[in-house]
């Protein structure tokens, strides 16, 4: 299957569905992350701190694929922030990975007391127009965040990648992106270890349109113009989670999947949470 693509501010085509590959390590998941390229996913999400950037460039060479055809994300981690720091892990994960450039890298939490996140930011700049990334973006940013870094740098980031589910659909933050030009992406869009997917609302949904509960929902991030990225090593749940651009939720729909809203899970408040 084919995954379509939107452009992000920076000119790059950039899927509308990703892989999270949090967790998939070893043998199992390098064979699982290769038989989700081979289905159709093109974008592997990936971090320092997931520890398995080793196997996700194994992945990728596996899949026999051209590296232009295939997108690699990772997120440079906490106690990685700082110019040097940051510029020593991009090399880290270019070596680990096995590859001559990143197609996206995330600063993957901005950790405010710290106050290292701009500084951070300038060096990303610097390794874009050094040719080891491709496109430069945030993750877990505030408006107040991104407004900090554009307004200090004159560069936007193409991406912020935010906790982002039916019971947190983030409309504040979503605006801020549309308005400023950057691509929203979803982490744990699924929102795992909830009761989510039995949702009534879901599940007459998923009826209506002959689809399951988890397609519905990925749907719905499609529609709201982010880019989720699901992880399964399970190969029935990736097809599941892919094939989602073959119907179309209405208006109302969004909507009343939206008012399934209470809040943030996990404590993950940007301008409180530490991860280093």
């Amino acid at each position: 299957m084919q995954i379509p693509t939107v452009t992000l501010n920076d000119g790059t085509p950039f899927p509308e569905l990703g892989l999270g590959t949090y967790n998939l390590r070893g043998a199992e998941g390098v064979a699982s992350m290769v038989a989700a390229i081979e289905m159709g996913y093109r974008l592997l999400d990936t971090a320092v701190n997931y520890e398995n950037e080793r196997e996700v460039g194994e992945a990728m060479r596996r899949s026999g694929l051209p590296r232009e055809a295939l997108l690699v994300t990772t997120k440079i981690p906490g106690r990685h922030q700082g110019y040097d720091l940051a510029i020593e892990s991009t090399n880290g994960s270019l070596a680990t990975l096995g590859v001559d450039y990143l197609d996206l890298s995330l600063i993957h939490w901005p950790n405010p007391s710290r106050d290292l996140y701009l500084e951070t930011w300038r060096s990303m700049i610097d390794l874009r127009a050094a040719g080891k990334i491709r496109s430069i973006g945030v993750s877990n940013f505030t408006e107040q965040m991104l407004r900090r870094v554009i307004d200090e740098t004159g560069v936007v980031p193409s991406v912020n990648q935010i906790e982002l589910h039916p019971y947190f659909p983030q409309a504040e933050l979503r605006a801020v992106h549309a308005e400023l030009g950057i691509r929203t992406e979803s982490w744990s869009p699924l929102a795992r270890r909830t009761e989510l997917l039995t949702e009534q609302v879901l599940v007459e949904l998923a009826h209506i349109h002959g689809v399951t509960p988890t397609q519905i929902v990925l749907r719905w991030h499609v529609q709201l113009g982010s880019t989720p990225i699901p992880k399964s090593g399970d190969h029935d749940r990736q097809r599941e989670n892919a094939d989602v651009f073959g119907f179309e939720l209405t208006d109302d729909e969004v909507a009343a999947i939206s008012a399934l809203e209470g809040g943030r899970l996990w404590n993950g408040d940007p301008n409180t949470h530490e991860e280093m």
